[in-house]
């Protein structure tokens, strides 16, 4: 989760997390379209995580500031994760608040 969230801040990852995605839920993402930074993120909280097997969620806000805003707005998540081949993948997230 933390690795995924700084290739988003830092931008110019999306090969990284095109390969950090289980493959039957990034059908047409793009590295190119991932590695573009459209907005600033400024911090990550996680909230709480669980894990039953290979299976886990996080709950987390990310904090982040719109091109031309000077004010931190809050995505609330909850993300779900499968482990394969001895790796976490990001399987999708539920988006419960954003502001």
């Amino acid at each position: 989760m933390r690795s995924r969230y700084s290739a988003y801040a830092l931008g110019g990852y999306g090969e990284y997390l095109l390969a950090t995605w289980f493959s039957a839920t990034a059908a047409g993402l793009t590295a190119e379209n991932l590695s573009e930074k459209t907005i600033e993120w400024v911090k990550l909280e996680v909230l709480s995580s669980n894990q039953t097997g290979d299976k886990a969620t996080v709950e987390f806000n990310a904090f982040y500031r719109k091109p031309g805003h000077s004010e931190n707005q809050i995505m609330h998540e909850i993300s779900v994760f499968q482990r394969a081949y001895g790796r976490w993948l990001y399987v999708g997230g539920e988006v419960i608040n954003q502001h």
